[in-house]
């Protein structure tokens, strides 16, 4: 479970010495198993929000806890990463070996686990996003929509609780867009709970349990598809830019 309390977060901009607020006083839980989607405008601080779920930012104000711990307790970093895995908005920032089970089984590796599993969570996690026929191939050569399933492999690879996945079908055509749902969809029915931060209504809707919509670094509404798609003021806010 995933607890964030009061979350503000401000970053500093060196070259104008200003402070801008990308989240402001946000509160959600995230509970084992869900169906999570953060649906909002590009630039309203979903990639910010999706950074605190494994620690990689921390809080300004606020605080957020991974299985009771909280992400600001450096000693208990590694534990929190190895609980919540992340995938970026853009694939080819994770990948980085020159084949595509090297780039997955990189994760395992770093973490100390025995050539064996290794060897076993690879194959697995490859057969699990239909990339076994690739494993040889450089990930640069690969298409976009291929490039973020080798990305999906390398965390799942890793076996963690919870997902993050930041646009994770950005710039992917709908055959594309079926197929990385389809993953999602097959690994939270394995108990992994899945978070999607995007700003596509429809794909939101596909995907989703439950959502919560972040507008400007503030929660404006959360809920179910059918609370959440049945707001004609919420849709047309959402729709304005």
């Amino acid at each position: 479970m995933i607890k964030i309390d009061h979350l503000t977060h401000i970053y500093h901009k060196e070259s104008t010495n200003q402070e801008v607020k990308a989240l402001d006083d946000v509160s959600l839980t995230i509970q084992d198993g869900e169906h999570i989607a953060v649906l909002g405008h590009n630039g309203c601080g979903k990639s910010t929000l999706a950074k605190h779920l494994n620690a990689l930012l921390l809080p300004t104000e606020g605080t957020v806890e991974v299985d009771a711990v909280d992400t600001a307790n450096e000693a208990d970093l590694w534990t929190i990463r190895q609980s919540v895995g992340m995938v970026f908005q853009n694939p080819d920032n994770q990948l980085i070996a020159t084949t595509v089970e090297e780039d997955v089984a990189f994760g395992p590796e770093n973490i100390g686990m025995e050539p064996l599993l290794i060897r076993q969570r690879v194959d697995e996690a490859l057969e699990l996003v239909g990339m076994t026929a690739f494993k040889d191939k450089e990930p640069h050569l690969l298409s976009g929509g291929q490039k973020q399933r080798v990305a999906i492999a390398g965390i799942i690879a890793m076996r963690p609780e919870i997902m993050i996945l930041d646009e994770p079908t950005a710039g992917l055509d709908p055959e594309g867009v079926d197929k990385v749902l389809d993953i999602l969809n097959n690994l939270n029915k394995e108990g992994i709970s899945i978070v999607i931060s995007s700003h596509d209504i429809e794909m939101v809707n596909q995907f989703a349990d439950k959502i919560f919509v972040l507008y400007n670094g503030t929660i404006i509404a959360e809920g179910d598809r059918h609370q959440i798609f049945s707001d004609k003021e919420l849709l047309k806010k959402l729709e304005e830019e």
